[in-house]
């Protein structure tokens, strides 16, 4: 039986510059980052961008493309998207202030990932609905 080597965690909430995040260290970043992109409202507004690519997209145009998101919370998808340094924002000093955004390079590779994910669940949801309706029963004994 081997082991495998045993980690030196990163300080809370810290990953050295260039290096890859753990996911199973409770203090990476990686989890708090995942908690930001697996979101249906991140996802959407990456599609929305990245079919816009390379030109940029009003904040208004991203809210029509997406039913059902309220004006905070896409403000505050975007905002973290562009913190993130997935999303660049411009702003024409106009009345009102007309706000624009795009996808930087980073942010479209995140795109090919999220398309693959919600492919997944357009494909699978049908499976997972009736898996909802039987409360689970059916896969209840599958877990070993």
């Amino acid at each position: 039986m081997t082991s495998s080597p045993a980690r030196t965690p990163n300080p809370p909430g810290r990953t050295p510059k260039g290096a890859r995040g753990d996911l199973f260290d409770p203090g990476c970043p990686t989890r708090r980052l995942l908690d930001r992109i697996g979101t249906k409202w991140t996802s959407m507004a990456v599609k929305v961008l990245a079919e816009a690519s390379p030109q940029e997209v009003r904040f208004a145009e991203l809210q029509r493309r997406m039913p059902g998101v309220s004006q905070k919370m896409l403000s505050t998808t975007l905002q973290s998207l562009a913190r993130d340094g997935l999303v660049v924002r411009r702003v024409e000093p106009t009345v009102p202030p007309r706000v624009h955004y795009r996808l930087t390079d980073l942010g479209l590779s995140l795109e090919a990932v999220l398309a693959a994910v919600r492919n997944w669940a357009e494909e699978h949801m049908a499976e997972i609905d009736r898996a909802n309706m039987d409360g689970g029963a059916t896969a209840a004994g599958t877990d070993g």
